[in-house]
């Protein structure tokens, strides 16, 4: 497992598995979201399974499964939502973390510039300058 920092209250993370889940806690995460659709993973890695152990282990655990069709302006605001809506820190995961990081940084636009946002995200081992004309469109919203 590789936690990766974007800001100090919201990190990313590949795929993770049960056996992460005391480590996951002992960074003092206290909520967890997995961003990743059953389909994509074996019954062992299914969301039922990880949330149980998350739970279990005491922290929280959401769903928000998503894809390149449902990266949408309301599953944007849903992860912010459940991001700040705890009292620490929250580990968010999908396959690699780009999902995480993606839905993270068009969930800033009104927050944070969007060289500000790149950089967090760079930082944190993810390039997402593609984003750019996105961000620059969603901060212009903002305005």
């Amino acid at each position: 497992m590789e936690i990766r920092p974007i800001t100090p209250r919201y990190a990313v993370s590949p795929q993770i598995t049960v056996e992460d889940v005391p480590a996951i806690a002992e960074a003092g995460f206290v909520k967890v979201i997995c961003n990743r659709p059953n389909i994509e993973v074996p019954a062992s890695l299914q969301s039922d399974v990880i949330g149980e152990a998350v739970r279990a282990a005491g922290m929280e655990y959401e769903v928000l499964e998503l894809t390149h069709q449902t990266m949408t302006p309301e599953n944007v605001a849903l992860q912010r939502e459940m991001a700040e809506n705890c009292d620490g820190p929250v580990l968010a995961y999908c396959a690699s973390g780009t999902r995480c990081s993606v839905v993270w940084a068009l969930g800033q636009c009104d927050q944070m510039s969007t060289d500000d946002i790149l950089r967090a995200t760079t930082k944190a081992g993810y390039a997402l300058e593609n984003l750019r004309p996105i961000l620059d469109q969603n901060r212009a919203g903002t305005d």
